[in-house]
């Protein structure tokens, strides 16, 4: 977050408008103001051009714009907001900037606290949007800059009953002390509710045991005793809802604390009633339910600890990554040094076995380093002097010495956290369902179950069972699930994805990603190799000579020619008078001779089984080089990116899927066509000779929901045009900078690999939020006790906790079975 660390006076709401504004009618609100940080201000005129263009919006007072700060100061009324003053100004050609904050949360336990953080976030002082997120115990604000600072936001959210603070300051979460911190509170609530239980229960089910007691205790001191015990429930491990739950609901914001405080408090406040005063209850209703509001208490705090259980386990996957930087390196001269320590230019000794510390390049040594957490490959890498190594992958059977490049932020491993974090944090497009039923639930269902009180006060039923009626209804409503059932699937999903050497860098690609009908990829790099190699050979064996020559040359193949020369161990003979000839090859002098390497046309005369040959492997798309001496060509050389070995088996996968594959390349239509005779691609879905500025033309032909795969410069307005931008992560920055899904390996099944998990997520949603809102739908009316006139059962408010908690188990636990799902290469 960039900007000032105390709130401006400006940005918050005036008492009165600023001076020199027209005077607002008597019962009118007072004038807010807010401040833009502008971008593209150069001269007096701009200045006057922006306040014309605030001015003009309705209800909007006064706008004051300072060149040399570049804002703007605005006071206005409705209908004016903020968002559309934005929009304005973006259109006249001068942006506000924008700036986001990330806040740690805690206190947040279902969808209604997330609703309540999300509107008293976007209340502050230039807030744009504000996202909060239930499983990460995180909110993300962007805002414009001069909004409010990072520590005004946290106050905010502090006040409205949950601790905040910007994350870098907020207390490092522990899922293992949550989990430890709830296992205490719910053994020490056991242990106070189990006599209570056992006395009520017990004499429900045993007369025996009921008529024993009676006659070894009397009545009137085992309720004083269970009161006694349930009240130490209530303020001991049940202060949590108490205290959380009236403030909320008292301000017009009840959430699932304030459903559970109403029905404990309810059920606890009738029983003491009874014990204390029975005169004023009918002697028919005189009974307590002590019992039901101590094990509620019970049964939520064990909901609780299972479900931050499964929360932590539903982390598992970027606590892993995490985990997998090592926090000491070992320097050349032996010497170890923690890894914060670390800059650019020292060098690192790696031994065997041992995990890489950072990302650098090797210095000498070879070894087959394991790289399968960065990029899902089981297969290790052969790393030579001059090749990158990242961070945290795991070093084989050699000794390796790494000069460091990146370290801290910086590094591969670091970047994949980040990208994986904030696209756990992101909100899905389907969650917008869920924040307009949670906007009204809570405050429906305490409706409902005050209805269902009277109803059965209105019915004659008494004062006992009316309240058993309310309070279940409060009790299983808890809108725990809902608040889950789309958070937790994002993030073990984009966590599995993450192990798959997938990153969704965007959760809303995650949602989007599934319902595409179309994947399109780009030819070079992506389908293929990237880098061409020599394929063919044919007439007298003139490799050495052709690779002295091009030595000299900086033509692609070229390289290819020298590639294969080294890889047969072919000693190159020394080359005299190097000479390119443009348009048409090279020569030099070796061996005494000359020795001409290019087109057909650099020589006078062509065998005829070379121009036969050369026919062929053009028709396959295959470059050509001619070798001979000044006049005559004595042998041939074909060069050809390679397809890529899963290539193939990628597009046969994503049809078995269902969706339609294509190909499209700037590479003209012979070379295209012979990479899809190779790939099984059929001529229709090959389109040829596209040009960069071309290709989101031609994605846009295709219609909606189409996915492009690439990993060029050449690749990024396509990634960045088509509905979901997947770059391979062995391409260039431009691409995965302009991509919504990073595919680290650079393999094409990766492609399948990120389909499967997105829709599999998508399936994990709709099966979660169709549960939730399915339970509450089903059992409020159980609760309610609607079936009862008609021989059905009704929940006490102790089976109510227990089916709301396993309600929120049974979401965490279908989340958790994403981390099983399978990878095309398994």
């Amino acid at each position: 977050m960039t900007g000032s660390t105390t709130t401006a006076p400006n940005l918050t709401e005036a008492d009165s408008p600023p001076a020199g504004s027209p005077a607002p009618a008597r019962d009118a609100p007072p004038a807010r103001q807010v401040r833009f940080r502008l971008e593209g201000m150069s001269c007096a005129s701009c200045v006057l051009r922006v306040e014309r263009v605030l001015t003009a919006l309705p209800g909007v007072e006064r706008a004051v714009v300072n060149l040399s700060t570049e804002t703007a100061d605005v006071a206005f009324h409705a209908p004016a907001a903020p968002a559309a003053m934005a929009a304005a100004l973006a259109r006249a050609g001068y942006p506000a900037r924008e700036a986001a904050v990330v806040l740690g949360v805690e206190g947040m336990t279902c969808a209604a606290c997330t609703g309540r953080v999300e509107r008293v976030l976007r209340a502050q002082p230039g807030v744009k949007e504000a996202v909060a997120n239930l499983a990460l115990r995180r909110a993300t604000v962007t805002l414009w800059e001069g909004g409010a600072a990072p520590e005004a936001l946290a106050a905010a959210v502090t006040r409205a009953g949950y601790a905040a603070a910007p994350l870098a300051e907020a207390k490092r979460h522990d899922p293992a002390e949550e989990v430890r911190g709830l296992a205490r509170e719910t053994a020490l609530a056991g242990a106070l509710t189990l006599p209570v239980f056992v006395v009520e229960m017990g004499g429900h089910l045993v007369p025996a045991f009921h008529h024993w007691l009676m006659g070894v205790v009397p009545m009137a001191q085992l309720w004083l005793a269970q009161f006694v015990l349930v009240t130490l429930v209530l303020l001991g491990p049940g202060r949590r809802f108490l205290s959380k739950g009236i403030p909320a609901l008292l301000q017009g914001s009840p959430d699932m604390n304030s459903l559970v405080a109403v029905g404990t408090g309810a059920a606890w406040a009738y029983s003491s009633v009874v014990t204390f005063v029975p005169a004023l209850v009918p002697a028919a209703s005189r009974a307590v339910y002590f019992e039901a509001a101590a094990v509620i208490v019970v049964l939520i705090l064990l909901g609780r600890t299972l479900e931050a259980r499964a929360r932590g386990r539903a982390g598992a996957a970027i606590a892993r990554l995490v985990g997998m930087q090592p926090r000491v390196a070992r320097l050349e001269d032996g010497r170890e040094v923690p890894v914060a320590a670390l800059v650019p230019g020292m060098r690192v000794l790696v031994r065997p076995g041992e995990r890489v510390a950072v990302d650098g390049a090797v210095v000498s040594g070879a070894s087959a380093v394991d790289e399968s957490m960065l990029t899902g490959e089981p297969v290790p890498v052969t790393k030579h002097a001059g090749d990158a190594v990242t961070g945290g992958t795991v070093n084989g059977t050699g000794a390796l010495v790494v000069e460091v490049r990146a370290v801290g932020a910086a590094t591969v491993l670091a970047r994949i956290v980040a990208m994986v974090e904030e696209a756990q944090g992101s909100k899905l497009p389907v969650q917008a369902l869920v924040d307009r039923v949670t906007l009204w639930f809570v405050p429906v269902v305490m409706g409902i179950a005050a209805l269902a009180f009277a109803g059965w006060m209105v019915a004659g039923q008494g004062v006992a069972a009316a309240l058993v009626a309310g309070v279940s209804v409060l009790i299983i409503a808890c809108p725990c699930a809902m608040g889950l059932a789309t958070p937790v699937s994002i993030l073990v999903g984009t966590g599995r994805a993450a192990e798959l050497g997938v990153l969704f860098r965007r959760g809303e690609a995650l949602q989007r990603l599934a319902e595409v009908r179309v994947v399109a990829f780009d030819k070079t790099g992506t389908l293929t190799a990237g880098k061409p190699v020599v394929t063919d050979m044919v007439g007298a064996d003139m490799l050495a000579e052709a690779a002295a020559v091009e030595a000299g040359s900086e033509h692609p193949l070229a390289a290819a020619v020298l590639d294969e020369a080294a890889a047969r161990g072919v000693v190159l003979p020394e080359a005299e008078g190097f000479a390119a000839v443009p348009g048409y090859g090279a020569r030099a002098v070796v061996g005494g001779a000359v020795v001409a390497v290019g087109s057909q046309r650099m020589f006078a005369e062509v065998p005829a089984d070379l121009s036969a040959a050369a026919e062929r492997l053009a028709g396959e798309g295959k470059g050509l080089l001619f070798v001979g001496d000044a006049r005559v060509a004595r042998g041939l050389i074909a060069v050809a990116d390679p397809v890529k070995p899963q290539a193939r088996a990628a597009l046969g996968a994503l049809r078995g899927l269902g969706l339609q594959v294509a190909m499209v390349t700037g590479d003209n239509a012979v070379t295209a066509g012979a990479v899809a005779a190779r790939l099984g691609l059929m001529p229709e879905e090959v389109q040829a000779g596209v040009l960069p500025e071309g290709k989101g033309a031609a994605l846009r032909a295709m219609g909606a929901g189409v996915a492009f795969v690439g990993d060029g410069i050449n690749d990024a307005p396509a990634l960045a045009a088509a509905d979901v931008g997947l770059a391979m992560g062995t391409g260039t920055d431009v691409a995965i900078e302009a991509g919504d899904v990073v595919l680290m390996s650079g393999d094409p099944l990766a492609v399948v690999d990120a389909l499967r998990v997105s829709r599999a997520t998508m399936r994990n949603i709709r099966q979660n939020l169709t549960w939730a809102f399915g339970y509450n739908a089903a059992l409020i009316p159980v609760a309610a006790g609607l079936l009862v006139p008609f021989g059905g059962p009704q929940l006490s408010p102790m089976l109510a906790a227990g089916a709301m908690a396993l309600s929120s188990i049974f979401v965490l636990g279908n989340a958790l079975r994403l981390r099983g799902v399978k990878g095309a290469r398994a």
